[in-house]
């Protein structure tokens, strides 16, 4: 059902997803001689838009976001107030990539959905702002759920509510858990400093949830995860995989991989040994799924 509401120049057409802070619509811009452009609209539920503190999460998305350019990261278009802040996105068609799981993919399709993933988060972590300095950006929830991919096979990295820039000041209340659990690295778990080592961690929980169809560590609290994760590792998994995955997730950051950019290199490598997978086979599989969840 098309929708009547309009934020700024925009006309609401329906909602796309809602989270725990959030809400997503697909909206569209009109212009001269019937030119349209579809985009979408993230705003603060409704009984959370009087939260200053929510608000200005909101607000250092966009700011992170518009320091961003790289296609496996979801484009920030433009920040807007009309009854609140909104922040104007790319529109992507298709869905979370959480929405689309219901088993485990073929490995090397996994493999390139991941791979896509890090040079995202590579381009994340190396990021600069106007003066050229280092913005030092964490995403701190790299999961399924913040993952879209397309009917036309393209992988973005999403979401970058709670992404954290040093050179930007840190609302988060002390002690404050924000994200997935089971997708945290042990030292955002148990709230010390987190460094780029941490999405190395989301990535690799997330490789193997792919692979297995099964999240690694499946606590319920912090400290069960954490115990789990001191544990190791135990889904089985194909030697190059598990080498991957069990350096991704490696109890103390120094143990995983120099940079996330050493992590792709070894993803990249894992495919020679399976047959090749890449956006042809990603969109025919988001088709597919997209398919089966409107039946």
């Amino acid at each position: 059902m098309m929708m009547h509401r309009t934020i700024g120049p925009y006309q609401l057409v329906r909602l796309l997803g809602r989270g725990g802070m959030a809400q997503v619509h697909l909206a569209v811009a009109h212009g001269a001689s019937g030119f349209e452009r579809y985009v979408a609209i993230k705003t603060l539920a409704p009984e959370l838009a009087s939260d200053p503190e929510l608000e200005r999460a909101l607000i250092r998305e966009a700011v992170l976001g518009g320091a961003l350019r790289h296609r496996n990261v979801v484009a920030v278009l433009g920040l807007g107030v009309d009854d609140g802040y909104y922040v104007v996105l790319e529109y992507v068609d298709g869905n979370d990539l959480a929405r689309h799981l219901d088993g485990p993919l073929d490995e090397a399709l996994a493999l390139h959905v991941v791979h896509e993933l890090a040079l995202g988060l590579a381009h994340l972590h190396a990021a600069k702002d106007a003066r050229g300095l280092p913005l030092h950006i964490v995403h701190r929830d790299v999961s399924p759920a913040n993952v879209l991919v397309s009917t036309t096979g393209d992988v973005k990295l999403g979401d970058f509510g709670i992404a954290k820039a040093t050179s930007l000041a840190d609302r988060t209340a002390a002690g404050t858990r924000k994200g997935r659990y089971c997708y945290m690295a042990p030292e955002q778990l148990a709230g010390d400093p987190v460094t780029a080592a941490a999405d190395q961690f989301g990535l690799g929980a997330t490789l193997v949830e792919l692979v297995t169809g099964q999240r690694p560590f499946p606590g319920e609290t912090p400290w069960a995860l954490l115990e789990q994760i001191r544990g190791g590792l135990a889904l089985e998994l194909a030697d190059d995989l598990r080498a991957i995955a069990t350096r991704a997730l490696a109890f103390a950051a120094a143990d995983r991989f120099a940079s996330v950019e050493d992590l792709r290199r070894a993803i990249a490598d894992a495919p020679r040994v399976r047959p090749p997978a890449g956006v042809v086979e990603l969109a025919a599989w988001v088709q597919a799924r997209s398919r089966d969840l409107t039946r």
